[in-house]
């Protein structure tokens, strides 16, 4: 059995290719869209190809918002969980040192990117969204950073020795989704400032930041607050 994740090739798309490509995508949605280069407030140390924040909310017809309801582009924002979690990794590099890791829902890749800049020796960036895969290299790129691009959780084949996930439970209903992915590693971090009295078992609450996604959506207060858990077997 190979050792190598099933991965997508990142070889037939430059990152000219890629970044135009993805903000063609975004103008089918929002015609005046672009997306840009962007230092992470709380991650200067970081920055992604994210959606120009001038963009105006306010004045999305309903075809525009049907549209965005068909294919939410969660990866040209970068969610407060993702900062709130590559800051701690950033800040805590022996959590992910020399470890084999993956990024679960990756999105924008930032908590990939942050794994590989604190010295993992392999990062997964694993999301169903082609799109998401796409900018997580381009941003993996724009980082000096080296990922691998993975498409679905089940194709894996490669020992992961610690899981990632930021912003993926959105409401309750998702936390069964954990009952899958706790069987993946022995090590997990979790970060989520949806979810209010999280106690699924095993998991232990290690702090907690605040942070806004960028660009603004200038969403409720107690979004901006975000816990980070820790599992281990």
């Amino acid at each position: 059995m190979s050792t190598t994740p099933d991965v997508n090739s990142h070889s037939e798309f430059s990152d000219t290719n890629s970044h135009s490509y993805l903000q063609n995508e975004l103008r089918q949605i929002l015609p005046e869209a672009n997306l840009i280069k962007t230092v992470l407030p709380l991650v200067p140390e970081i920055s992604l190809y994210l959606l120009d924040g001038s963009y105006p909310q306010q004045d999305l017809n309903a075809s525009q918002l049907a549209k965005i309801m068909d294919y939410p582009a969660y990866w040209s924002f970068c969610w407060a969980s993702g900062q709130v979690m590559a800051r701690y990794i950033l800040d805590n590099p022996a959590l992910v040192a020399g470890k084999c890791v993956m990024d679960f829902g990756c999105g924008s890749g930032v908590v990939a990117i942050a794994a590989a800049m604190a010295g993992a020796a392999s990062v997964i960036a694993c999301d169903l969204d082609n799109d998401a895969l796409k900018v997580s290299q381009l941003n993996a790129d724009l980082n000096n950073t080296s990922i691998s691009l993975l498409d679905d959780l089940h194709k894996n084949t490669q020992k992961v020795d610690l899981l990632l996930a930021a912003d993926v439970l959105y409401d309750k209903s998702n936390i069964s989704m954990l009952d899958t992915l706790v069987s993946v590693s022995a090590q997990f971090l979790l970060a989520d400032s949806r979810v209010k009295n999280f106690n699924y078992p095993g998991f232990k609450k290690l702090t907690s930041l605040r942070s806004h996604t960028m660009p603004d959506l200038a969403e409720s207060e107690e979004f901006s607050e975000v816990s980070l858990y820790f599992f281990s077997q």
